[in-house]
């Protein structure tokens, strides 16, 4: 029976390919959330800050912090001194 689960699978991953364009996007999304746990990893940040130290929007900042939060590599720790954003920190 666990010949035939590996057989199929095979069979499956030869069937569907994945797309060039998915593969590029994965790319992209670890390299900027290595680059998020990296900043992280020195002292916790805002968005504000996490923008400003690599360079990218903060929309974009906004949707990988969710996505790491929602996977559990980052969390929420405080407010800032201006009550305006939470810092970040390495979970």
């Amino acid at each position: 029976m666990m010949i035939e689960k590996k057989e199929t699978f095979k069979i499956l991953r030869e069937q569907h390919k994945v797309p060039e364009s998915v593969k590029e996007n994965l790319k992209d999304f670890n390299k900027i959330k290595r680059s998020i746990l990296l900043a992280l990893k020195e002292e916790d940040l805002t968005v504000a800050e996490l923008s400003g130290k690599l360079q990218i929007p903060a929309d974009e900042i906004v949707y990988y912090l969710l996505s790491l939060v929602k996977f559990g590599f980052v969390k929420t720790g405080e407010i800032d001194s201006m009550d305006e954003y939470f810092k970040y920190k390495l979970k």
